[in-house]
Parts: structure tokens; sequence; C-alpha cells
């Protein structure tokens, strides 16, 4: 990577953590992008050249999932069906996420996606509807199909229902206090994704018979 590009990825991570803090300190809704761009010494102008919106820097804590998450998809072998391989792939990246092991994906960074993500309804519905291109593209792959195809965004969107409906709820530690001795984090990411898949599983068992 030359220096150029450098300075870009470091401006682009500097426009983040500042987002990322000010959303903590004083709310989603009262975070402006001229606020962010003080923070990050850089212009407004600046800004909008990373980024279209405000929404579009905290939804890159998600993006940074979802291209671990593809990688980690094509290393799966294609015997393993497609749900129990979106499962596979995400616990895996949760878990060496949370061991530290992931240059950029770290498990503070994903504490703070939970945190500001889940406590601003504005940004839990965009997430809910939010479908990462890279997964996307990862999992036409996989199927064998493309990217436009009907049955990609089925798995997809039944995929986001389980994450949605076992991680939505993680805030603040005392929410959760207690629930496996795990804080909001990576690791409790993984342990609820686990324990909700083997609920859908059984669900879909018996809604087909």
């Amino acid at each position: 990577m030359g220096l150029r590009e450098r300075k870009k990825q470091q401006t682009r991570a500097t426009l983040i953590d500042a987002a990322v803090g000010l959303c903590l300190k004083q709310g989603y809704e009262r975070t402006t992008v001229e606020q962010i761009a003080a923070i990050a010494e850089v212009s407004p102008r600046t800004f909008s050249r990373y980024f279209a919106t405000k929404d579009a820097v905290v939804m890159t804590l998600i993006e940074d999932v979802a291209h671990a998450v593809a990688a980690e998809l094509t290393r799966i072998p294609l015997s393993v069906p497609i749900l129990d391989a979106m499962h596979r792939a995400h616990v895996t990246v949760l878990r060496a996420a949370a061991r530290g092991e992931l240059p950029g994906l770290t498990a503070e960074r994903i504490v703070l996606m939970l945190r500001i993500i889940n406590s601003t309804p504005v940004l839990k519905a965009a997430a809910t509807e939010y479908r990462p291109i890279a997964t996307v593209r990862a999992l036409a792959d996989r199927m064998g199909t493309e990217v436009a195809d009907r049955k990609v965004w089925m798995v997809m969107s039944v995929w986001t229902a389980i994450i949605v409906t076992a991680c939505g709820d993680l805030v603040a530690d005392d929410l959760v206090a207690g629930e496996d001795g795990l804080p909001v984090g990576a690791d409790l990411m993984a342990s609820r994704i686990d324990g909700m898949y083997d609920e859908f599983l059984v669900l879909a068992g018996q809604l087909t018979g």
C-alpha cells in the first residue's frame, strides 16, 4: 500500500473513531457531520469524500464484520449446507475478533457497533434492512448463482432475522448481566447466535413438519 493510500485509510479510520466517540458521548441524533469532521480535523467536504452520510460512517462497523465473514465463507467446504455455513462463518469471525486475531476488527469495535446501533432506532432499522454486498457476493458464489437471484436474498433475509433476533437487545452489560457470564461483545454475540440458530432449526422443522 502506497503512502497516499495509507493516508486515506488513516483518515477514514479517524473519521469512524470520531463518529463513534461522539455518538457514545452525546447520542447519535445530536451528532452532526460538522462535529465529526471537526474532531477528525478535516473539513465537511473531506468527510463527504469518504462517507455519503452520517449513517454510512456507523454502518461501516457492520461492513468490517461482513468482509471478514465473506472471506471465512470461502474457506468453508461447499459440502456444508448454506445456512450452516453462514452460521459457522459468523461465529468463527466473532470468536476470532474476541481473541484479537483479526486486524482492524477488534472486540472493542464490535462492542461499539452493538451499543450505538442497538440504542439508536433509525440505525437499528437500517441494520435490519442492510444486506452487506461482500457477504451477498460470497453467498451467491457459494450457491453457484448470480447476486440478483432471489434465493440469495431470501437466505440473506433469513440469516439477518436470526442475527437481529439474537443480538438486537445487546446494548449495556447490565441488561444481560449473568448471561453466560459474558459482557456485551463478540463472545456474547457468538453465544447468542449459536443458541438462536439451534432454536431456528427446531422451529423450521416444526413449521415444515
